[in-house]
């Protein structure tokens, strides 16, 4: 784990451009939830995304980052994270990954979430609902003077009960003037290790679960991650601060 010296703690000005960089994005995320429909180009979805980042007058985050090519991740059923739109229709009973970052007045902003296209098993419903669920049971273990690892603990420990696995080559990071900031938060790990946590801390925290086995590969594109197994895989994250009073979520 990251020594606690090199976790940044944000001002309160730099809190509230945060605090603004999440509303922000969770309004664009919310309109192009409204585009993942059956019949649709994972391309169509992120042009949507792109004409709305725009609109919003922020500036897309990941578009161009070490090279990845379109403004949204898009990762389809057994895609686990960093799928590039392309032709891919989406279809009845597809779940969709869309992970969108945006840049507002150089603060980084960065969430994600997993829907399903039309009826879906009830299986990959309980997939989504785990994952989601994690998520929050690891921001509730963001408060101060608890451990950074009590944030992975606690997300392994609530999908491994619900007979999933945590995906664990990739992992959540602090935020803020730089997408990707120390720490490096990983999804599993023993309770009360690493950096103790203080109020100004800004985390982007990421769940990454899969239905089968935990191992990832990474496709000859060189960016989208699939599972091993070929079993599907659903995502979801926020950018929370912590505060006195416990966590913030920018991105809700």
């Amino acid at each position: 784990m990251t020594p606690d010296t090199s976790i940044s703690i944000k001002t309160p000005e730099e809190l509230q451009v945060l605090r603004k960089a999440g509303n922000i994005l969770a309004s664009i995320v919310n309109e192009v939830k409204c585009s993942l429909k059956s019949g649709v180009t994972t391309r169509e979805v992120d042009q949507k995304a792109e004409e709305l980042i725009r609109k919003h007058k922020v500036l897309p985050a990941f578009k161009g980052y070490r090279g990845f090519p379109a403004c949204v991740c898009l990762s389809v059923n057994e895609e686990v994270v960093h799928g590039i739109p392309g032709d891919r229709i989406l279809k009845e009973g597809d779940i969709v990954s869309l992970d969108v970052g945006i840049v507002y007045k150089r603060y980084y902003s960065d969430t994600a979430v997993t829907i399903g296209i039309g009826k879906i098993d009830p299986i990959l419903q309980k997939l989504m609902d785990v994952t989601s669920e994690s998520l929050y049971e690891g921001i509730n273990k963001a408060r101060v003077n608890n451990h950074l690892s009590d944030i992975s603990h606690a997300i392994q420990e609530y999908v491994e009960q619900n007979h999933f696995s945590v995906v664990r080559e990739f992992v959540g990071h602090g935020i803020g003037k730089r997408l990707h900031e120390d720490p490096e938060i990983p999804n599993f790990g023993s309770p009360h290790q690493g950096p103790v946590l203080k109020a100004g801390m800004v985390f982007a925290i990421e769940p990454m679960v899969n239905m089968g086995r935990s191992p990832t590969r990474i496709l000859g594109d060189g960016w989208t991650v699939v599972t091993q197994d070929g079993k599907p895989s659903a995502h979801f994250e926020h950018t929370i601060a912590i505060g006195n009073n416990g966590p913030e979520i920018f991105t809700k």
